[in-house]
């Protein structure tokens, strides 16, 4: 097994990144999403059917596959001979980052349960405090891997 992993390495590299890329794209869009939502739009009617329709979508479709694909391709990534050494700082602290942006993730699912149902919803300030989280892991994460401290 691990053979095989030592030979598609660059496949399952490639792919890894490509599903953060789309995963991250879904964390970054979807609480802008709310903040218009939550600013823009009354709790009930065509626009906030449409809001929810495209927050649902965009969370299901997009950023739940993607963030399935990221792990699964990122712990292949682990399991492959040579290429994590958990002597070092570094894989550490991706893994815990990856953690909580599982948990922002989550997070983010919740909220867009709460609009569909139209209850305490946060206000838009906050939407825009809370997309920042995802920015902060994400410079955790890719200086941890470049860096490898």
């Amino acid at each position: 097994m691990t053979d095989l992993l030592a030979i598609f390495y660059p496949w399952i590299k490639s792919i890894h990144i490509i599903s953060v890329i789309s995963w991250m794209a879904g964390l970054f869009y979807l609480p802008r999403l709310f903040v218009h939502h939550s600013e823009s739009v009354k709790l009930s009617g065509e626009t906030h059917d449409l809001f929810c329709m495209m927050e649902k979508k965009l969370f299901k479709v997009i950023m739940t596959p993607a963030m399935i694909s990221t792990w699964i391709f990122g712990l292949l990534l682990v399991f492959t001979p040579g290429i994590v050494d958990w002597s070092n700082v570094w894989p550490w602290v991706k893994a815990a980052c990856v953690i909580c942006m599982t948990g922002f993730h989550e997070w983010l699912g919740g909220q867009l349960k709460r609009f569909s149902f139209g209850t305490k919803i946060l206000e838009g300030r906050q939407y825009r405090i809370m997309n920042e989280v995802p920015t902060f892991l994400m410079i955790l994460i890719v200086v941890s891997v470049v860096v490898k401290f």
